[in-house]
């Protein structure tokens, strides 16, 4: 079952989460549409998931808070 991404960020805002997605396009809308959410962090693909979660970590920490932010973290060129 599929979760429409406004309900998703809704849950959030509501439970005082931040998003984390892989689901750039449509949550960097979503966050200029509805910017009062606890912090919004789009993510390209990485398949070697420590490299990509040690970018979100440092993205994070160099952002916080993250209240209404939208953050971006890309995969690395190597």
């Amino acid at each position: 079952m599929l979760i429409p991404d406004e309900d998703v960020l809704t849950f959030a805002v509501c439970d005082n989460r931040v998003v984390i997605t892989l689901n750039r396009q449509d949550f960097i809308r979503l966050h200029k549409r509805l910017p009062n959410h606890m912090g919004i962090i789009v993510c390209t693909n990485d398949t070697n998931r420590y490299q990509m979660a040690t970018r979100i970590n440092e993205a994070i920490t160099a952002s916080e808070p993250l209240q209404a932010k939208l953050i971006r973290v890309v995969r690395s060129a190597n």
